[in-house]
């Protein structure tokens, strides 16, 4: 492998970060909301799945009352 001296490498890297297309403020601000809408849709559902799931076993094995 060969050997890049510092001074090189840091120009190579400052080059390829000048490539990168970074995001507006409005679209990380959206795309946060979006995670978090997700995670709540995701963690109801969950929760509705779990409560399902186990009111079904008590149900089977006579638990349930």
């Amino acid at each position: 492998m060969a050997k890049t001296n510092p001074f090189t490498f840091l120009q190579q890297v400052r080059s390829e970060a000048s490539k990168v297309t970074w995001p507006t403020q409005k679209e990380t601000a959206i795309t946060t909301a979006m995670v978090f809408v997700m995670v709540a849709l995701a963690s109801i559902f969950f929760l509705l799945a779990d409560q399902v799931l186990s009111f079904g076993v008590s149900y089977i094995l006579g638990l349930g009352g």
